[in-house]
Order: C-alpha cells, then structure tokens, then sequence
C-alpha cells in the first residue's frame, strides 16, 4: 500500500497509507492532514495543494498547466516544487515524502 509522509512547517509528521491512484492533495484532504487546501478539487488550477517533494522517486515531469500554477504558490517555488494533485500513489511512486509550504493562500 502506497504510503504518504507529509512534514508540516512545525517539523511534526503526518503519515498515511493510501489507495493506489490517490494524489498526494486527494489523501491529505481525506486524512485530516492540515496545510492542504485543494480549492480547485485536483484540477491543477489553483496552487492551493503545493508541496515540496523531499525524497524525488522518478515522478513524471509537471505539466505546462502544473508549471503554470507552480508560479502562483502563495509561499517560494523551490526545486522539488509541486502540486500535489497531480501525483498519483502506486502511478508515480509506493512511497513519498513532501514538506508542507507555511502557507497555501
């Protein structure tokens, strides 16, 4: 089972086993993990589900659409920089760990 690490600004964690298919915004939104707004509901559209990815499996390149929100994230675009509905558990990677932004709006 897919498994997700989410280290908020605090440096606690959240961790969540996930289902196969569910992205990274999806999963915290189910989970209870604070620090994921997802206001677009996965549609790439809004920057409110950045994250920065830490242990970078082979995820697949972000897409003109991801890279165009990526310039609108409330808080610094870093490398590792992403939006979280668009990674996908057991499509892109079993196991991933994000830090959360301090802020999303």
């Amino acid at each position: 089972m897919p498994k997700i690490t989410y280290i908020h600004p605090d440096e606690s964690k959240d961790i969540v086993d996930i289902n196969a298919g569910t992205s990274v915004m999806r999963a915290a939104i189910q989970n209870g993990v604070d620090g994921i707004v997802g206001e677009c509901g996965g549609q790439a559209m809004c920057a409110t589900c950045h994250v920065y990815v830490l242990d970078a499996p082979a995820l697949p390149a972000p897409s003109e659409d991801e890279e165009e929100m990526l310039e609108c994230t409330a808080d610094e675009r870093l490398p590792g920089s992403r939006l979280g509905c668009q990674i996908k558990a057991g499509q892109d990677f079993e196991s991933l760990t994000v830090r959360l932004p301090a802020r999303q709006v």
